[in-house]
């Protein structure tokens, strides 16, 4: 079996249930699974691979819990740079009516390519449209090819503009097709074991895009496949147009349409959750519903500053998410966690004056075990996220001696990754399988990659 060793980090930042950090340590793999890690005195002599990590911290591979990866071919359209949400997807969606299934797979890997370089391991992808014969299967080929550990999230849309949705006619599927192609792509694809690279799970888009029935019908679905971890995905109390949404539809705040449609509970997560009231955060926390908290986007779409220390205090499962490429306009996951961190702080500052109740808001340890431990526990999985033997060896190694870390590694090395201009990283490494070396991925000739997938960019938003 491969082995695997890391000798000599700098600093290790293990993320256990201690919070254990080692200084000039070692970490050690066999075939995709940490074996012994400890003080480099007491490293193994020998691997098949071996990596001088003595001017590198060593962090387990962030785990990415939102993304739409189709939308890295219309970032920054100028039409939709300043909109907020609704009056965005309505400029959006007539030019992803045209993506094709080669777009669908050419965004997937420059979403990965970026997610890698930024020291992600483990990514979820909602992809809720598939036209001109696009399907799940096109980004989970992605993933396979780049070596990514990944939840692909069989989405779906079918309330358009004649029936009261968002979405134009020509981008929603008719609802028997829906159910009949996500039970195939979980038979086909979803991997139950532990380390698994695969997995997949149900997510109908939005309360604005899909009908109640098929919420209910897709989340008996996933329940059918008992003990196999299919999981239940979908955007929630997003900004104050959904707040008004679910009003004037359904009668009910987000949380209550969510939770008559059986979608709270331990196999669920719902991405944004800005405008989650009291009530809310209580009923999440009461029944082990996840969220998939997405700075950058709810930044970029003006949607608010989710409340998310109110959401941790309260025992609530948070994880981070890029989010889509065209209301994040990245996917640098690193850089996701330290936005996470400013501003959570921001929200604290807008609070009226003299209201302060003496608690904090987000460190930058708080930061990356959202990032980490935060992401696995929304995905449902005990297997990742945190350096141990046990557990798969998905790590992520950062150079302390860069630019970026000069005046800050020096003084705490694991909290420079927070504060300072976010680096890249030196090695990812996926199931003990190294896909960064030395800052450059070793599974895509990125730049031929990158001139394919601008092409395609311009011949899609141009029609052609």
């Amino acid at each position: 079996m491969p082995t695997l060793l890391i000798k000599n980090a700098h600093a290790v930042a293990t993320f256990n249930d201690e919070g254990s950090e080692l200084r000039d340590a070692y970490v050690f793999a066999r075939d995709g699974v940490i074996e012994s890690l400890g003080p480099s005195v007491d490293a193994p002599l020998t691997a098949d691979e071996i990596i001088d990590a003595s001017k590198c911290v060593v962090i387990p591979g962030l785990v990415n819990t939102h993304h739409h990866m189709y939308q890295t071919l219309t970032r920054a359209i100028p039409a939709v740079q300043d909109a907020e949400l609704f009056t965005w997807l309505k400029g959006l969606y007539p030019i992803w009516a045209r993506m094709t299934p080669d777009m669908i797979h050419a965004s997937a890997l420059t979403a990965m390519a970026e997610l890698l370089l930024s020291g992600c391991t483990t990514s979820s992808d909602h992809l809720y449209l598939y036209p001109n014969g696009a399907k799940l299967d096109d980004t989970i080929s992605a993933a396979q090819q780049m070596g990514m550990r990944f939840h692909a999230m069989r989405g779906s849309m079918s309330v358009g503009e004649s029936a009261g949705g968002l979405p134009p006619d020509s981008v929603v599927e008719n609802e028997s097709a829906i159910l009949k192609d996500s039970h195939r792509v979980v038979e086909q694809f979803h991997d139950a074991n532990r380390y698994a690279m695969i997995r997949v799970g149900l997510a109908p888009c939005s309360p604005f895009s899909v009908s109640q029935d098929l919420m209910r019908q897709s989340a008996t679905l996933a329940r059918s496949f008992k003990g196999q971890g299919v999981r239940l995905h979908t955007h929630l109390a997003e900004n104050d147009h959904d707040i008004a949404y679910s009003r004037e539809k359904f009668n009910k705040t987000p949380t209550e349409y969510a939770e008559d449609l059986g979608w709270l509970g331990e196999d669920v997560w719902h991405a944004h959750c800005v405008k989650l009231d009291v009530h809310g955060i209580a009923r999440f926390a009461a029944t082990g519903t996840g969220v998939a908290h997405c700075p950058c986007s709810n930044m970029r779409l003006s949607s608010g500053i989710a409340p998310i220390r109110k959401l941790i205090d309260s025992g609530v499962r948070v994880g981070l998410g890029v989010d889509g490429s065209a209301s994040n306009d990245g996917s640098h996951m690193l850089s996701e966690a330290r936005q996470a961190m400013l501003l959570a702080r921001v929200g604290r500052s807008l609070r009226p004056f003299g209201c302060d109740d003496g608690g904090r808001e987000l460190s930058a340890r708080d930061a990356l075990r959202l990032a980490t431990r935060g992401g696995a526990s929304v995905l449902g999985r005990d297997d990742i996220g945190v350096i141990a033997p046990g557990m798969a060896a998905d790590l992520a190694l950062f150079r302390i001696d860069t630019l970026a870390m000069a005046g800050g590694a020096v003084h705490d090395p694991i909290a420079a990754l927070m504060f300072c201009a976010s680096p890249q990283a030196e090695y990812t490494i996926v199931n003990g399988r190294v896909v960064v070396r030395e800052g450059q991925l070793t599974t895509l000739e990125l730049q031929l990659h990158i001139e394919r997938h601008n092409r395609m960019a311009l011949q899609l938003v141009n029609g052609d």
